[in-house]
């Protein structure tokens, strides 16, 4: 299996774990991992934001996520297109890209946020 992180996530995975289920934390052990582009542009979004996941992203990113060998999925033409289909079930743009990157490859989301089971791609929390 292959699975794909929300970005909430990925940071609680690797500075939280115990904020992730069992089934999440399983399946981050067990299945062949990758990051989105999409989470680094949310957090360098995000990081001046009370609550910000990560106060310093691009430090973060590199030192968990491209030095830990994490790939990082970039954000293609096919999963433009998988968006393009999605129904309008969750307005947050970064958590749709995740999901239409997920049905284009195949993968398998790790989230937390329940609306985004409505979509059809399995989701695993």
């Amino acid at each position: 299996m292959r699975v794909l992180t929300d970005t909430h996530t990925l940071v609680w995975a690797i500075s939280d774990p115990e904020s992730l289920s069992a089934a999440a934390h399983k399946a981050l052990a067990t299945a062949t991992v990758a990051a989105s582009a999409a989470n680094f542009w949310e957090l360098v979004l995000k990081a001046s934001k009370p609550g910000a996941l990560v106060a310093d992203p691009l430090p973060w990113w590199t030192k968990y996520v491209t030095r830990s060998g994490i790939p990082a999925l970039a954000i293609r033409t096919p999963h433009v297109r998988a968006l393009a289909s999605l129904p309008e079930l969750h307005k947050d743009p970064f958590d749709r890209i995740l999901v239409a990157q997920a049905i284009a490859e195949g993968m398998t989301l790790v989230s937390k946020d329940p609306i985004l089971t409505g979509y059809g791609a399995p989701v695993i929390w």
